[in-house]
């Protein structure tokens, strides 16, 4: 069967690359085994403009944010879901020096559109332990990306356009310009497979990361909470009365599972922090895909053109997701030049 492109992946860089190509009139199919352990189906999906102890705004977040809205609108109604929820988030500042420091930032210009000096609490006020003080951030949003790729698994079933596998390196024949696995034939193979290429004999030359991170699905009957709160850990309202609650963030870890140390932090933290009962209903874990920069991967591969790259999106996938997945589209489609800034090229290539 020939096809345009081949995606090696399916969280949400596969999932937003796969959304672009489609839209451009390409052909594309997916090769991805569901694996509930990802980085995607854990993470709370937190778009956050104010990030830092000096409270920054984050990178190009003027541009990421207004683009990352309409996609995943557009996404919501293409697949028939609600993924993308706007929440204020309120910051906990623990001393004078933090609010002194807060307060600076929001009369900086660019600042005061995402900064509020006033925040509001309200039903935090009577269920938390009270900070020094409290910023508040808007433009800030919540997207459920498990569930998106979910359900844009599900739309590549009724299209026949996933084989729901892991992908074998060893089957990939490059003998030609094009690429070819097993019955399949592509113009370009893009592999967009979080911390898994770390093993990706073809790329594995980058300087790939990971971070694993552990959080709690958790139910708090008399919260009815309805924006994030940031008081050392993250408590992020779902739907169903459920909340996200995390994350850990652990440079060494043997395996991306749960472990009882990662449940004792988070448990800990919102023992000081909510003064009423809540209950712990999962408790997650996944592997996060980093990079030294800190900025996406995307690319091809200097020896095989017919091979590109697409990762690196990190905890802000969220928000860096839609954006550089729109610019990788356009670079293999129309060849447009990518930024040096997500430009694999920016590393010593293999030799």
């Amino acid at each position: 069967m020939k096809i345009d492109f081949l995606i090696i992946g399916q969280g949400l860089a596969g999932t937003l690359l796969s959304h672009f190509l489609e839209q451009a009139g390409k052909r594309v199919h997916v090769i991805d085994h569901f694996d509930e352990r990802t980085a995607t189906q854990a993470a709370a999906g937190i778009i956050n403009p104010i990030t830092g102890r000096r409270y920054v705004k984050s990178w190009r977040v003027d541009e990421l944010i207004p683009f990352a809205r309409a996609t995943y609108r557009k996404l919501e109604s293409r697949l028939s879901i609600s993924i993308y929820h706007e929440r204020n988030i309120l910051r906990a500042l623990f001393n004078t020096r933090e609010e002194n420091d807060w307060l600076a930032r929001t009369a900086e210009e660019g600042y005061d559109r995402y900064m509020l000096d006033a925040a509001e609490l309200e039903g935090y006020a009577a269920c938390t332990v009270p900070a020094y003080s409290y910023g508040e951030v808007q433009h800030s949003a919540q997207v459920e990306v498990g569930r998106l790729a979910r359900a844009y698994r599900v739309y590549l079933r009724e299209q026949n356009a996933i084989t729901e596998e892991t992908f074998d390196y060893e089957q990939l024949d490059l003998a030609g310009k094009a690429v070819l696995y097993g019955e399949l034939e592509a113009q370009t193979a893009v592999f967009c497979e979080g911390p898994r290429a770390k093993q990706n004999p073809f790329f594995s030359y980058l300087p790939f990361g990971g971070a694993k991170g552990e959080v709690l699905i958790i139910r708090i009957p008399d919260g009815h909470f309805e924006k994030i709160l940031k008081h050392r850990v993250f408590i992020v309202p779902l739907q169903e009365g459920l909340y996200w609650v995390g994350s850990t963030y652990s440079w060494n870890y043997e395996d991306a599972n749960p472990t009882a140390e990662g449940r004792e932090y988070l448990e800990g933290r919102l023992r000081d922090i909510l003064q009423i009962p809540f209950e712990v209903v999962e408790h997650r874990a996944a592997i996060r895909p980093t990079v030294k920069d800190r900025r996406p991967f995307l690319g091809r591969h200097p020896q095989f053109p017919q091979l590109a790259l697409f990762n690196g999106l990190g905890a802000k996938g969220a928000s860096l997701g839609p954006f550089w997945a729109r610019h990788m589209a356009d670079f293999l489609i129309k060849n447009v030049t990518l930024e040096e800034a997500v430009d694999i090229g920016r590393f010593h290539t293999q030799g």
